[in-house]
């Protein structure tokens, strides 16, 4: 199968999880459950950060536009993708216990570090120098 037709089914299966029944043997139901919970952990992660994403922009309107807006839009992207990564990672790893396969290995936890790590800093500078960018 094409790299291409994968990604295409993958994102099917977003839409249609019961068709990963088709795919392999049924795995052991903690391993899914445990998959599940992960699932929910990335989803909550995602709603901080969208959360933390709106708080900049609104309880902090003393800081320059530029730095709010660059601090929000961060972490609203972050959770963005944080979203869309969390349902991509449960099928892709629901695939791959029913397959028999290694988990899926992934980049995108060191980039949502980095991006918090941004923003983070960003908002330690905010507090050493002040609200008002003195």
């Amino acid at each position: 199968m094409s790299r291409r037709s994968d990604v295409v089914r993958g994102l099917r299966l977003w839409f249609a999880p019961q068709q990963i029944r088709a795919e392999g043997d049924t795995p052991d139901y903690r391993f899914s459950l445990a998959n599940e919970r992960t699932f929910l952990a990335w989803i909550r992660t995602a709603l901080a950060l969208i959360g933390g994403g709106f708080a900049v922009d609104q309880f902090l309107p003393g800081l320059s536009w530029g730095l709010r807006a660059g601090m929000a839009l961060g972490l609203l992207v972050a959770g963005v993708l944080c979203a869309l990564r969390a349902v991509n990672h449960w099928v892709r790893c629901e695939r791959a216990m029913r397959r028999d396969e290694d988990l899926p290995v992934s980049r995108f936890p060191a980039l949502l570090s980095m991006v918090v790590a941004v923003v983070a800093l960003a908002m330690v500078v905010v507090v050493l120098f002040g609200w008002e960018g003195r």
